[in-house]
This record gives structure tokens, sequence and C-alpha cells, in this order.
């Protein structure tokens, strides 16, 4: 039984790639011409993102509790 390919996804077509582009060059002329607003607005944005850095770096925002006795490996146990 031959199953047919899937289709490739949208995202790694070529009018995707070059949508992806001009968003790009898009954005960097916006920010550059906006600079003096959002440079102004770095101060605050840091500090909004620490609690988000916090929640997902501490493996998804939920501290697990090892039941089987087992710890999770420390700093200095990675190779």
């Amino acid at each position: 039984m031959i199953h047919p390919l899937p289709s490739p996804s949208f995202w790694r077509s070529k009018p995707a790639i070059a949508l992806g582009m001009l968003l790009v060059i898009a954005l960097f002329y916006l920010a550059r011409e906006h600079y003096g607003h959002i440079s102004q607005l770095l101060p605050y944005v840091i500090l909004l993102l620490c609690p988000l850095m916090h929640l997902f770096g501490h493996h998804h925002g939920g501290h697990r509790q090892h039941r089987d006795g087992a710890q999770p490996p420390g700093d200095d146990d990675r190779s």
C-alpha cells in the first residue's frame, strides 16, 4: 500500500520564507525609526520578563516532588 507524501509545511515554502524576510526587514526599520520610544520602555520590558523567565526556567513553572527518592542532577553532576 503506497501512502501519499504529506504536503510540505507552509513555513518551509519559498513564499513563506520571502514573507518572513520581509517581516524581519519591516521590523528592523520600524524599530530603527522608533528607537527613542523603544529605548524608554526597555527597563520595564526587562522587569516584566524577569517573572516569566523565572517561571519557564524552572521546569515550566512547577517544582515537582521526586517520590522515588532520586535527586535531580545538580550543577556539579552534569557532564
